[in-house]
């Protein structure tokens, strides 16, 4: 998804993720339910209890004769769930017909067929009985997941999976206070100054890189290979998942597992990502696995080289900086106060070349204040890592001469923000920026009541009266139905993976940090999580502009010179010809090869408008 300077969305893609309250629940506390369970488990450990009921009615002929029928089941060695066959010693029962291993019928006992029946019957019951059961139950994931499958039924199993393994001396994980080494500090501090400069530096070494690698790729083997249409076996297997056909999509699981790679081409990378979210969802721990991914993140290190590639080798940042920047200069034409209110801000890195702007203009040097909105509980970027850029933003600002520069912090719920916590002064342009953060947002599908916690933010931004409120919006509709929204997920991130894999190498590491860890990362929770466990509602441009309208904002027409330097930058830097700018209803619309990826408006309050 986007990264963005501001916070690499982790870093870009789809926002700040915030753990649902379920998830942050206290594991040292004992619910009813977990005492249940516990006593539940003491009777199951006492094992004199089976052989008390035995030896008082082992002699009963009903039990005798059921007992025949399942001593027989019980003695057959195996059944293999991979291709739904039951092994008995030199006989096998497959897709309901009973054989011998050599093909003669004829040998076979035929009264164990009433044995056979008994293990359909006893397979199909517990299909069903499934189906009554919730998702997220502890007995289908340690008991039933692990018959259906053998492998990967636990959570702690796929934690080991998923949790890359990270040296003891590399700069520590973004759940953790950021520790800071020479080197990261070296480049934060580079990135603080020098802005994007730092990382358009880097568009002709993977230039160059491309072009050795598309000659190595033609000189190569040019043997044909079996090709595989990963969409459609991605799309078929979503739909078994979202069927509950268990037996199914395991298999169209292990056949992706076949052909996809991280490493591979963009298709193949792009099932690696998808697979691990249909494997979550299969087992009902969605929720739980994104919570402890978010803790598991790439180091601030890994993270910061991999946007820096971003930024490199796709021009969507660079776009957008330049769109937001143009936008508050024009506006600050003749004023003295700057005050922008950033939702969702983290590093930073775009106020930098904001402020170098600002002092050297010609008019003199603004009064400059930013509130950042930060969100409560946060573990990919808590409170204290938001002053620390605060911290860095004021340095910046003394060292490049800006005389009067203010940080403020505000943690708290979004839609509980209002101009009552911003202290604004009368004679201040205040400006509002969201840079792809609102689709965090809980929408009507979690919050049924009216307004909903999306429609209450765009109503206090309102009430604000902002000089002008500067919106990009990821373009994706995720909806509300499980397939529809894998379909356009899908899509969605086939063009991301698309464009990073005909402008970086495949061998580039930050390239698999950015596509497996922070945009994996989102991928499994669109894809895995229902609920308020599901941070990302993507809308279109078109449906953010009728929500806009409602909540009493008008929109404004777009600056032809802004939409013109625009252009000019992604000609300037020579991102790659499929990198194209348009525009649509007053939006500036970034795509790539046709498909809208991002989009970006302005917005003021309606004097018209009547609540």
């Amino acid at each position: 998804m986007v990264i963005l300077a501001t916070d690499l969305e982790y870093f870009f893609v789809e926002g700040p993720m915030e753990p649902s309250p379920r998830a942050l629940s206290d594991e040292g506390l004992h619910s009813p339910d977990d005492m249940v369970l516990s006593y539940i488990s003491s009777m199951l450990m006492e094992d004199d209890i089976d052989d008390k009921l035995l030896h008082q009615y082992s002699d009963h002929p009903a039990l005798l004769q059921e007992q025949q029928v399942f001593a027989q089941i019980l003695s057959t060695p195996s059944f293999d769930s991979n291709n739904g066959t039951i092994n008995l010693g030199n006989t096998e029962w497959t897709e309901g017909l009973l054989q011998d291993v050599s093909g003669d019928t004829s040998k076979v006992d035929l009264g164990f067929s009433k044995g056979v029946d008994a293990v359909r019957a006893f397979l199909k019951g517990m299909e069903e009985s499934i189906e009554f059961l919730p998702r997220d139950n502890g007995f289908i994931e340690d008991d039933l997941l692990n018959q259906k499958f053998g492998e990967c039924s636990k959570l702690e199993e796929l934690k080991k999976r998923y949790n890359r393994s990270v040296h003891l001396e590399e700069v520590g994980k973004s759940s953790t206070p950021m520790m800071v080494t020479e080197e990261l500090e070296a480049m934060l501090g580079e990135l603080m100054l020098q802005g994007y400069d730092t990382c358009t530096r880097d568009i002709e070494k993977l230039r160059i890189a491309m072009t050795d690698e598309v000659e190595k790729t033609e000189k190569g083997s040019k043997t044909t290979r079996y090709v595989v249409d990963l969409h459609t076996l991605l799309i078929t297997c979503a739909q078994a998942v979202d069927a509950n056909d268990w037996i199914s999509a395991h298999e169209l699981l292990q056949e992706i597992k076949q052909h996809a790679s991280a490493t591979g081409d963009a298709t193949q990378r792009l099932a690696q990502c998808f697979l691990k979210g249909l494997e979550a969802r299969l087992m009902g721990i969605g929720g739980q696995l994104s919570t402890f991914l978010m803790g598991q993140g790439p180091s601030v290190m890994e993270s910061l080289k991999a946007y820096k590639m971003y930024v490199a080798s796709c021009c969507f940042n660079k776009v957008t900086l330049n769109f937001n920047t143009m936008t508050i200069l024009r506006t600050m034409t003749g004023k003295n106060k700057l005050h922008i209110v950033d939702y969702g801000l983290r590093y930073g890195f775009h106020w930098a070349g904001l402020l170098h702007l600002l002092a050297n203009r010609e008019d003199g040097p603004p009064d400059v204040k930013i509130t950042a909105i930060g969100r409560p509980h946060l573990i990919s970027f808590p409170v204290e890592h938001i002053e620390e850029t605060g911290h860095r933003l004021s340095k910046c600002a003394r060292e490049i001469g800006l005389p009067s520069f203010k940080f403020h912090v505000i943690t708290a719920k979004w839609e509980a923000v209002c101009i009552e916590n911003l202290k604004i002064d009368a004679n201040e342009v205040l400006v509002v920026n969201d840079l792809f953060n609102f689709n965090t947002l809980m929408d009507e599908s979690v919050y049924f009541d009216d307004p909903s916690p999306r429609d209450t933010v765009l109503n206090n931004i309102r009430k604000m009266r902002p000089d002008v409120f500067i919106q990009g919006v990821v373009n994706c509709l995720y909806g509300t139905s499980f397939l529809s929204r894998f379909r356009e997920v899908l899509f969605y991130y086939a063009a991301m993976f698309d464009a990073l894999d005909v402008t970086v190498p495949r061998e580039n590491k930050q390239r698999l940090v950015l596509e497996q860890d922070i945009m994996g990362q989102c991928v499994l929770n669109v894809i895995a999580c229902e609920g308020k466990d599901r941070m990302n509602r993507s809308n279109t441009y078109k449906q953010w502009q009728l929500r806009n309208q409602r909540a009493g904002l008008r929109q404004l027409p777009l600056d032809p010179k802004v939409v013109s330097t625009v252009r000019d930058v992604v000609k300037k830097h020579h991102y790659h010809k499929n990198f194209v700018i348009n525009e649509d209803q007053q939006w500036l619309l970034q795509e790539w090869k046709g498909r809208i990826l991002y989009a970006h408006s302005t917005w003021v309050a309606d004097d018209s408008f009547a609540p």
